[in-house]
C-alpha cells in the first residue's frame, strides 16, 4: 500500500515530501490549499488536532514532523537499500551532534520563531519586556545557527541528515508568516544556497507548492501572509 502524504501548502509539512524525495521512495502526495490562511476543513478532519503534516499508511494516520520523519525513514527507507543514511547511528563520532541539531530545529529555533511572531502581532511596544526577550532570544538562535554553518556544509558537518530537513522550513517558508531578514548571516545564506541546489528539494517544492516563491535569500517573501 502506498504511503500518502497530506500536505498543507505553504507550511512545515513540506518537510515530508522532501524526505520522500531524498529517500527515493514511492509516495502519493495530496495537496491542500489554505482557506485563506488556515487549513481547510477537509485537512483538519484528517487528525484530531488538524495539524500539518499528516501522513497516512494504511489505517494509520500520523502527525508531527519529527514523528512522521522517523516513521517514514525507519519503515519505508529500507525499501531503497541504496538510499542515503539520514539518521546517524550511535557508533558514529558525530552522533551527539546529530541528536542536538535534530532536536534543536523544532524545540529551540522553531519555538523561538513562533514566540517572536506571536509577540509581534500583539502590537506591544519595543520597550515591552516580553518583546525584548523574544527579540533577544530569536537573535541568539540566529547567531548560534550562523556560527555553526560558517564552518560546516550541513548541520552535522559534511553529512546531510534529517536535521537539515527539519530546519530549512523555519528559515524559508515560515517567513511567509513572520518576515525577518537574514542580512548579515552569511553562514545561513550559504547554507540555503546549498539547499536550493539539492535536486530532491527542488522536486519536492515543485510538487508540493508549485508556483510558490521560494524564500531562499536574505529578505522575506514579497507578499507575506497577513501583511
Amino acid at each position: 500500500m502506498t504511503l500518502i502524504v497530506h500536505h498543507l501548502q505553504v507550511s512545515q509539512s513540506e518537510r515530508i515530501p522532501w524526505l520522500c524525495e531524498e529517500l527515493g521512495i514511492d509516495y502519493e502526495l495530496k495537496n491542500y490549499k489554505r482557506a485563506p490562511i488556515f487549513a481547510p476543513p477537509e485537512y483538519k478532519a484528517l487528525h484530531p488536532q488538524g495539524t500539518a503534516p499528516t501522513i497516512q499508511d494504511g489505517d494509520l494516520f500520523l502527525a508531527e514532523s519529527g514523528a512522521c520523519i522517523e516513521y517514514i525513514y525507519h519503515k519505508h527507507g529500507p525499501s531503497n537499500p541504496n538510499g542515503p543514511k539520514l539518521f546517524l547511528e550511535p557508533a558514529d563520532p558525530a552522533y551527539a551532534e546529530f541528536l542536538y541539531w535534530w532536536h534543536w530545529s523544532n524545540s529551540n529555533f522553531q519555538s523561538s520563531l513562533t514566540r517572536s511572531m506571536l509577540v509581534q502581532r500583539t502590537g506591544l511596544g519595543d520597550d515591552n519586556p516580553t518583546v525584548k526577550y523574544g527579540r533577544e532570544r530569536f537573535a541568539a538562535s540566529l547567531k548560534t545557527l550562523d556560527d555553526r554553518l560558517k564552518g560546516n556544509k550541513w548541520l552535522v558537518g559534511e553529512k546531510f541528515t534529517v536535521a537539515d530537513i527539519m530546519l530549512v522550513c523555519s528559515l524559508t517558508t515560515m517567513r511567509y508568516f513572520f518576515s525577518y531578514s537574514l542580512g548579515g548571516y552569511g553562514g545561513i545564506l550559504g547554507y540555503l544556497q546549498r539547499v536550493s541546489e539539492r535536486e530532491a528539494y527542488q522536486r519536492a517544492m515543485k510538487k508540493s507548492d508549485p508556483g510558490m516563491e521560494l524564500v531562499l535569500g536574505a529578505e522575506g517573501p514579497s507578499k507575506p501572509f497577513g501583511m
